[in-house]
């Protein structure tokens, strides 16, 4: 991975405003991020340009982000994950992911800013997100 200004973060949620807003922010503080509402779509751009860091919501319509994470990791290993919900279910799905082998944090909905900044921080060792 490279510093921050070419860390690419693919911000994935079915609420668009929250995807957008979350895209935003990262590029405002340095980042290269790109938001989708659809992770199939992400999944998708992924394999041809994959991200370093997938920030997704947990429930959504087409495939949970627990899923979207997965997949991902399969044909990215180094690519870094943060998930983030609001719903109850979500303990089962990282429950059963974690059952798997994989790890994830997750982060409660509403995300305030400072605290995914410092969640990124936390996934993102510092030689690879330079200020």
């Amino acid at each position: 991975m490279q510093n921050r200004n070419s860390l690419r973060v693919f911000v994935v949620d079915d609420e668009k405003v929250i995807a957008q807003s979350l895209a935003v922010l990262l590029r405002q503080s340095g980042f290269l991020a790109e938001s989708f509402i659809n992770p199939l779509e992400a999944l998708t751009e992924a394999a041809s340009t994959p991200p370093d860091l997938l920030i997704s919501d947990v429930m959504m319509p087409e495939m949970s982000g627990v899923e979207l994470a997965i997949k991902l990791r399969a044909f990215h290993p180094d690519c870094k994950i943060l998930l983030f919900s609001g719903q109850a279910a979500t303990a089962d799905l990282l429950r059963a992911a974690r059952e798997q082998g994989h790890d994830f944090e997750l982060l409660l909905k509403p995300v305030h800013p400072a605290d995914l900044l410092a969640a990124i921080k936390r996934v993102v060792p510092p030689e690879n997100a330079e200020e």
